[in-house]
């Protein structure tokens, strides 16, 4: 089923969204015409695909909630809120309907028969008409305080891992349980022109008359896409490394141009220590959002909640992840500390190389070290063990804290520990070979830790192992 309308010949091939978006303030939905064109890179033929829903996670009476219990009242602000996604329609080319089913213990899969089997190498248009129903929280998707955020809103092809099949792995309030191919992006999106908006990707199009404005934005080979709309922006922007740095913060901020800066830093400092930023642009977007920040390609959340003394941290923590998560990509329900433990460690390099900012690195060290041991105490203390594995599912986070613990803070001591085992040399080098080995790809532990066999010479795997699979004694 090879369809020349998909248009992949002259380019490298994967998949490509074509969307068409139209915002309803008053009804709080956006409705959605999307084509997909699908591209099978696998080994293996395909009778049906696979699309996340993720918005379904935030339909009431969910057995899984998308906020930890102990932020519901900070997530709903407003009183317990419900959002979902309709699919309205599955089709073809040739407007042949496609026989279509939802699934999933959340209804987070939607499941597309196809009419031929897609064989390797082989293409296939899918038309998806879908409506999303916002809830009335601050989260990575919904109507927030100060800020409406679409994150991880539309129909995404699931992951096809050879051996293991389509990854269907359910929204979960740990961490950020995302999984996804790097793909092409075409979007126009309709919206009240008393809005401003954030996006991933380049703005090539524009157009407004009295009420409304539409914008056509081009991304290519990204992981995702975002964008987020509110009346309160102002920005900021400069050009580092060829890269446009946009920082949205609220009218009356008197910290736009300092954050600004700040990214303009990050992005110099990640291109010199790993290698070059791909995309044409970044925004850093202040938000209503109920964790630290969030990433996305060319875009990341910074929670409008986050303490003076911790924003640019947070800033610089969330500028790392565009190269780790949205440059080389991994499966981040299965592996979280794989994208969350080199950012963390990144941002720590980060203020290493800046001591304008007061901060100490080997200080940094020191504090990571004792805050995980002071989870392994108190943790032992009050279940009588505990479980340090760091490569493990989010569902088998039993707190909060704990994937806290086991992703980000050991993450960056797993990393400490293998750099000064190995060198500052060799270890800077395995970073960048890292990085762009893997570029546009998904990562596994296991390309990980091969990257580090390499080039140290060593044979590493039972060392960074023992880290993964809790065998360090602390």
């Amino acid at each position: 089923m090879a369809l020349s309308g998909c248009g992949m010949a002259e380019k490298e091939a994967r998949n490509h969204y074509v969307m068409s978006l139209a915002f309803d303030e008053e009804a709080m939905t956006l409705t959605g015409q999307q084509t997909v064109c699908y591209v099978n890179l696998s080994e293996n033929a395909f009778d049906s695909l696979y699309f996340h829903l993720y918005p379904n996670a935030f339909a009431s009476g969910r057995e899984r909630s998308v906020v930890a219990s102990n932020k519901m009242d900070e997530a709903y602000y407003d009183g317990l809120s419900s959002g979902w996604i309709d699919i309205l329609s599955v089709c073809f080319e040739n407007d042949n309907k496609a026989q279509y089913e939802i699934s999933g213990e959340q209804e987070n899969i939607l499941v597309v028969n196809l009419q031929e089997t897609l064989y390797p190498d082989e293409e296939v248009a899918i038309n998806i008409d879908f409506s999303v129903k916002l809830a009335n929280i601050n989260h990575r998707l919904g109507n927030g305080e100060n800020t409406i955020n679409f994150g991880n809103f539309y129909p995404i092809a699931c992951v096809y891992e050879e051996g293991v099949g389509f990854s269907q792995n359910p929204y979960h309030a740990n961490g950020d349980p995302f999984y996804s191919d790097c793909s092409d992006y075409d979007v126009t999106i309709k919206y009240a022109d008393r809005f401003s908006i954030a996006t991933s990707g380049n703005v090539t199009k524009e157009r407004a008359d009295e009420e409304n404005r539409c914008v056509a934005i081009e991304a290519e080979n990204v992981r995702d896409f975002c964008f987020v709309l509110s009346e309160k922006f102002e920005k900021a922007s400069v050009i580092q490394e060829g890269v446009t740095i946009n920082y949205y913060g609220y009218k009356g901020d008197t910290d736009l141009e300092e954050n600004v800066n700040v990214a303009a830093q990050a992005v110099q400092t990640f291109v010199e220590l790993f290698g070059e930023y791909p995309y044409k642009q970044i925004s850093i977007v202040k938000a209503s959002f109920l964790n630290g920040g969030m990433e996305y390609p060319n875009l990341v959340l910074i929670s409008d909640k986050v303490a003076a003394a911790d924003y640019i941290y947070v800033i610089v923590h969330e500028i790392a992840h565009q190269w780790w998560y949205s440059v080389v990509g991994n499966d981040q329900y299965n592996h979280a500390w794989l994208d969350e433990g080199l950012a963390e460690y990144s941002t720590l390099l980060f203020f290493k190389q800046h001591t304008e900012y007061g901060e100490d690195f080997n200080q940094m060290i020191i504090s990571a070290e004792n805050s995980y041991k002071l989870f392994v105490k108190i943790y032992t203390k009050v279940n009588g063990s505990v479980d340090g594995v760091m490569d493990k599912p989010l569902c088998q986070f039993e707190t909060e804290p704990e994937y806290v613990q086991c992703t980000y803070t050991k993450g960056v001591l797993l990393l400490d520990s293998i750099r000064q085992t190995i060198g500052d040399k060799k270890f800077h080098r395995a970073l960048t070979k890292y990085y762009n080995e893997f570029a546009f790809k998904n990562a596994t532990p296991a390309d990980f830790i091969s990257v580090f066999i390499s080039v140290s010479g060593t044979d590493m795997e039972g060392y960074i192992n023992s880290w993964l699979y809790d065998k360090i004694v602390w």
